[in-house]
Parts: structure tokens; C-alpha cells; sequence
């Protein structure tokens, strides 16, 4: 294999820079973080590379609600309903949902780094269209195909982490994306804070030139630098490939045989074991290796995820990733500018401020969720997340439907700000963190990419349905749209509570055994 694969190039400025002050009689400080960066291993830095796609969907996130309200964008396309406004902010997520579905393909056929670069350079041309747009239904494109590249990368984000993770820090590393995403609203709260004091249409414009920008360099520099999975090269018949990709990201031999045997078992549970069985065996490519058949076609791996032995998984990891949505979360990120005037921050400086500082809170919980990832069970974070996220909401919409929030004065309205801020917190600490690694970590090798793909696809159909619905129950009713989510969380945490096996520290094997327990509930309540 070529030397220029990641991660040498990488460090290579960073460590001639560091040599040259060092040289110079620098602080001996700058020695130690020489070594520091030695010692770092390649899967950790390949991991927060990749994790930087999350931070493009984060920042569009934190940019479109803010944006939709400002003075110089209301002005340039005129005042729009409260329908109008839903389909502009969720018109980028039935595209995501659509191309997300083709995701697994695209990341089985030309490998995950490539298909994540693809996606994020369609993600950034529709994003320079949308600061481009010179008319709302340009606008409306630019949303459509920055959808459709959103659609293809950020399911394989967490699918080559997943990969070229060893399994003792698979869910720590693997919550990279997560953190990126809250900076990412972080990113885009402040910028719109900052830019809508323009008196210009680049007030709302220079977000997205911004977005485009890190979106494109984002890509270019996936394409280059970011290596391919060693588990899509092995499956591929690349071994050797493989094993150098193995030793460039610092993964030890140990690790990857017992990942590799693993993957083996599971392999062996599915395909023929006979060289006369598979030659009965319609469509199989036969790719030799030392633990025989290692890949089905592309075309039987797309259906794949609903045979029998792994059709229950794909359905609890779409389950849980549509009903992710449908606890409200990006209904108050999208919107958090109008939740926050609706609860009587009546300035666009307060509520964009507001907007800005749950974004902050957000991230800032996210790091302690991303340390603990591995310590937290994914079951238990789910069941106790959904019912502190259903009380928060049913609290905010008691206080509406009783008329207890007043716009200028009261603790009524004091109380739902709180409760905003508390419910993202609940959120950034449990769902936000457990189920995207549970909806890959419970998938086989063959199956992680497809089925991961379908379930991010109905996490943005779930989206759309928020994002289109929330302006409108908010116009009709003050309340409606807490309750509406606060009753989906917690049917989401009865189910879990019943049907979701834990998987936290355990192997491929074990999860593969726990999915084959008729009664999930029973066997992990009586752990």
C-alpha cells in the first residue's frame, strides 16, 4: 500500500513546525507535545476527522431557524406562513431521507471515506446555492440538494468509526459526530447572532458562504487523506491493503483479530458451509480467504437486512432512530428563536442570544456524555432519557394549556425557558449519544452499512415530519406540540424497557446471542 495513506501526512506540518521551534530553544513544552502526538493512535484521529462532517449538519441546523426569522430575509422574500416556513426549513430532509436510503450502497461500493466525501461536496454545492438564491424557490433547491448530500455521508459517519474502532472505546470514539453536531449549533447560532446586524442580505447569506466553504474542504480533504475501512478492504479481497490500513491506524494485532474473528462467526451463522452449498447459492461472490466466503453481492446485501436472523435489529434501529426525532429535539433546535418569543423573549438580540446559549449548553453536556459513553448503558440511557425528556415536555405544555406563561412578566415563562434548556441537556445526555451508536453497534458486518442507512432514513422522514409540523402547532396551539412529543418519548421508553437487549461492552458475538433470545425483556432485566 501506498505510504501517503493517513495518518503520517497529517502530522507531517504540524510536527516540521514543532521541530523548527524546538530547534529555536522553544518552551520544552513543545517537546512533550511531540510525543503526545506520537503516541496518539491513527484510528483517534482518522475518527475525529470523519466526526467533522457532524459539525456541517450541526451548523445548518443552528443556521436555517435563525435565518428564516431575520428582518433582511423576510424583506428580500416576503412574509411566509406558518406552513410555507416548515417546508422551507424541512424541505432539506425528505432529499436526506431519499439519498440516505442509497447511503449503503454507495459506501459499499466505493468504500465509506469515499462515499462520505461525495456526500459532503453535493452537501456544500447546494449550501452556495442557497446563499446564492435570489429567489425563494432557489432557496428551496439549494435546501433539496444540500439534502441529498447530508442523506449520503452522515449515516457512514458512524459506520467507518464503528469499523475502524477496536471494541473496548468503540463508544467513546464513535460519539465524535455527536460532539461536532452541537458544536456545529454552536457555530451557527452565533454566526447568524453576529451577522444579523448587517444591513444587508448578507446578513442571512454569509452563514451558508461559510458553510459551503467547510463543507467543500471538508470533502477534499476526506478524499485525500481519509483511509479506507480495513473491514470494506477485507471484504473486498484486499487483504493486505487491509493489514497495512490496520497498522497505519494504530489498531494492535490482538484487536483486530478478535474483531476479525467475530466478524468471521457471524459470517459463518449466514453462509453456506460447504463449497457444494455455495455453489447452490444464487448470486454469491466467492472471495477467497483464509475464513472462506467473505461477501454476498451488493444487490443481496441491500435486501439483506430483512433476512430473518437480522431483520429484528434493522426494525428496533429504525424504530429508534425515527422516534429520536420524534421527541422534539430538532423542533427546538430549528425553532428555538420562536419557542424562545413565544415564551416572552420578545427581542430577535434576546432570542437569537437564547438560541445561541442553549447551543452552548448543549455542547458543553455533550462532552461528559461522550467521556461516559462506554460507562452509561445504551439501554438504560434510553429508558431513563425518554422519561425525564416526556416530563419535561408534559411540563411545558401543562404550563400552556393552564395560560401560566405570560409574555412580559410571571415565573411561568421563566419556568418553560428552564425547562428548554433542561430537556436539551436530558437529550444530549441519553438519546443523543446512545441510540445513533446502538442503531450501528448492533448490526453484523454485512448489514451495518445498509441497515444503518435505512435507519437514518427514517430519522429524516421523522425530521421532516417535525421540522414541517412544529411552526404549525405552535400557530394553532401553545401547547399541543409539547405534548405531542412528550407522549412519543415516553411510548419510546415503554418499548425499550420491553424489546431493547443492552449492549454496552459487549462483543459482536454477545449482541448476536442477546438478539436471539425470544424474550429480550426478561433476559436483560434480570442482569
Amino acid at each position: 500500500m501506498d505510504d501517503c495513506y493517513f495518518p503520517s501526512i497529517y502530522a507531517a506540518p504540524f510536527v516540521s513546525v514543532l521541530q523548527i521551534l524546538s530547534n529555536l530553544n522553544a518552551p520544552q513544552f513543545i517537546n512533550k507535545i511531540m510525543g503526545l502526538t506520537r503516541k496518539i493512535p491513527g484510528y483517534v484521529v482518522a475518527s475525529a476527522l470523519c466526526s467533522c462532517g457532524g459539525l456541517l449538519f450541526g451548523m445548518d441546523t443552528g443556521i436555517i431557524g435563525p435565518v428564516t426569522v431575520m428582518e433582511s430575509f423576510v424583506a428580500h422574500f416576503g412574509s411566509q406562513s406558518a406552513t410555507v416556513h416548515g417546508l422551507i426549513v424541512s424541505s432539506i430532509l425528505i432529499p436526506a431521507a431519499i439519498s440516505s436510503f442509497f447511503a449503503g450502497f454507495l459506501a459499499d461500493k466505493l468504500g465509506r471515506s469515499k462515499g462520505i466525501s461525495i456526500g459532503a461536496l453535493i452537501f456544500g454545492l447546494g449550501a452556495a446555492l442557497e446563499a446564492a438564491a435570489v429567489h425563494i424557490s432557489m432557496f428551496v433547491v439549494g435546501r433539496c440538494i444540500e439534502g441529498i448530500g447530508e442523506g449520503l455521508y452522515l449515516s457512514t459517519l458512524v459506520v467507518y468509526i464503528c469499523e475502524i474502532s477496536p471494541t473496548s472505546v468503540r463508544g467513546v470514539v464513535t460519539t465524535g459526530p455527536q460532539l461536532l453536531i452541537t458544536l456545529g449549533l454552536v457555530v451557527g447560532f452565533f454566526s447568524c447572532y453576529g451577522t444579523s446586524r448587517l444591513e444587508s442580505s448578507f446578513s442571512w447569506r454569509t452563514p451558508f458562504l461559510i458553510l459551503a466553504s467547510l463543507a467543500i474542504t471538508f470533502s477534499v480533504v476526506s478524499w485525500i487523506w481519509l483511509p479506507p475501512s480495513p473491514r470494506w478492504l477485507k471484504t473486498h479481497g484486499r487483504e493486505t491493503e487491509a493489514t497495512a490500513v490496520w497498522d497505519q491506524l494504530g489498531v494492535s494485532p490482538a484487536e483486530r483479530e478478535k474483531m476479525e474473528v467475530e466478524e468471521a462467526r457471524q459470517i459463518s451463522t449466514v453462509q453456506p458451509q460447504t463449497a457444494q452449498e455455495a455453489a447452490q447459492t444464487p448470486n454469491a461472490e466467492r472471495i477467497a480467504s483464509g475464513s472462506g466466503f467473505q461477501d454476498i453481492s451488493v444487490k443481496d446485501k441491500l435486501f439483506d437486512i430483512f433476512s430473518k436472523d437480522v431483520r429484528t435489529r434493522t426494525a428496533l434501529a429504525v424504530f429508534l432512530m425515527g422516534m429520536q426525532q420524534l421527541s422534539g429535539i430538532d423542533g427546538v433546535l430549528y425553532y428555538a428563536p420562536l419557542l424562545f418569543k413565544q415564551a416572552g423573549l420578545t427581542s430577535s438580540d434576546a432570542s437569537f442570544f437564547a438560541s445561541g446559549v442553549s447551543a452552548l449548553v448543549i455542547f458543553g453536556v455533550t462532552i461528559p456524555g461522550l467521556i461516559w459513553a462506554d460507562r452509561w448503558g445504551r439501554r438504560h440511557s434510553t429508558i431513563y432519557g425518554g422519561i425525564g425528556l416526556s416530563l419535561t415536555m408534559f411540563l411545558m405544555g401543562a404550563l400552556y394549556a393552564g395560560h401560566a406563561v405570560h409574555s412580559s412578566t410571571g415565573a411561568g415563562r421563566w419556568v418553560v425557558i428552564v425547562s428548554i434548556y433542561i430537556f436539551a441537556v436530558i437529550y444530549s445526555l441519553s438519546w443523543a449519544v446512545g441510540i445513533k451508536i446502538y442503531a450501528a453497534e448492533i448490526q453484523p458486518q454485512r448489514t451495518r452499512a445498509s441497515a444503518t442507512s435505512l435507519a437514518h432514513g427514517s430519522n429524516w422522514v421523522a425530521n421532516f415530519l417535525v421540522a414541517l409540523t412544529t411552526p404549525i402547532l405552535l400557530s394553532r396551539s401553545s401547547f399541543g406540540a409539547y405534548f405531542l412529543f412528550g407522549g412519543c418519548t415516553l411510548i419510546t421508553a415503554f418499548i425499550c424497557l420491553i424489546f431493547m437487549p443492552e449492549t454496552k461492552g459487549k462483543s459482536l458475538d454477545e449482541i448476536e446471542e442477546a438478539f436471539k433470545l425470544k424474550f429480550w425483556g426478561h433476559n436483560v432485566l434480570s442482569e
